[in-house]
């Protein structure tokens, strides 16, 4: 996945606001305890990133 699919896909799940606010202000255990763009910025695939979104907001496989 690249990085601009990861957030054409956010804002499509969340709303181009709350996309922002997702990826930069809620932090992940899965991630780390790191937010979406400090775990993509520290080198994990942005792939994981998103599976592990995914998982916290229990986005429908589907959507995955």
């Amino acid at each position: 996945m690249r990085l601009q699919e990861f957030w054409s896909r956010l804002s499509a799940q969340f709303g181009s606001m709350r996309a922002e606010s997702v990826a930069r202000d809620h932090v992940f255990a899965t991630l780390g305890g790191r937010t979406a763009v400090e775990a993509i910025e520290a080198g994990l695939p942005v792939r994981r990133v998103w599976l592990a979104i995914c998982e916290e907001y229990e986005v429908p496989r589907k959507e995955r």
